[in-house]
C-alpha cells in the first residue's frame, strides 16, 4: 500500500483540528512518501517561514531512519558525530528533533511520515500521531 494524497490531506487536517483546539501556536504540517517526497504541506496563517523546512526535516530524519524523531533525538544525543555527519550527508533536509512520526498501514509497513512545526516538541508530534491516527493508518 502506499500513502494517497486523500489520505495526507487528511492527517494535516486533523492534526491541524487538534492544534486549533489546544490553542496551540501557528503550525506548519508536512507529510512525506517513504521515499522522502513531498505528498502534501500546509502552513498555518502567522506560522513563520522556517516552519515548512522545519517540519520536512523532521519527517525526513524520521522516513530516512525509519524510526520516530522522538527516538532519533534520543539517539543523536549518544551519537551527537554520528548524526552530525547524517545532516551533513542529508544536505540540510535531516532534522532528528522530536515532532514527526512514522506513517504505517494496517500491516505495519511504512508508508511515509508526517512532521510538524510551530509548537514545541511535544505538541508536534501529539498532533502527528492524531493525523495518522484520523486517517486510519499506524503512527510509528
Amino acid at each position: 500500500m502506499s500513502l494517497t494524497l486523500n489520505q495526507a490531506n487528511q492527517i494535516i487536517q486533523a492534526a491541524l483540528a487538534l492544534s486549533d483546539q489546544k490553542s496551540y501556536r501557528p503550525m506548519a504540517v508536512v507529510v512525506l512518501d517513504d521515499s522522502g517526497h513531498l505528498k502534501a504541506a500546509q502552513r498555518q496563517d502567522g506560522a513563520s517561514m522556517f516552519r515548512v523546512d522545519i517540519a520536512t526535516g523532521k519527517a525526513w530524519a524520521a522516513v530516512a531512519m525509519g524510526a520516530s524523531s522522538r527516538v532519533l533525538t534520543k539517539r543523536a544525543t549518544d551519537m551527537p558525530a554520528f548524526f552530525g555527519a547524517l545532516a551533513a550527508t542529508g544536505q540540510g533536509k535531516f532534522i532528528p528533533q522530536t515532532g514527526a512520526v512514522l506513517i504505517k498501514d494496517s500491516s505495519g509497513a511504512v508508508i511515509g511520515a508526517v512532521g510538524a512545526s510551530g509548537g514545541t516538541g511535544d505538541e508536534d508530534e501529539d498532533i502527528c500521531m492524531a493525523g495518522v491516527t484520523s486517517a486510519g493508518l499506524q503512527p510509528g
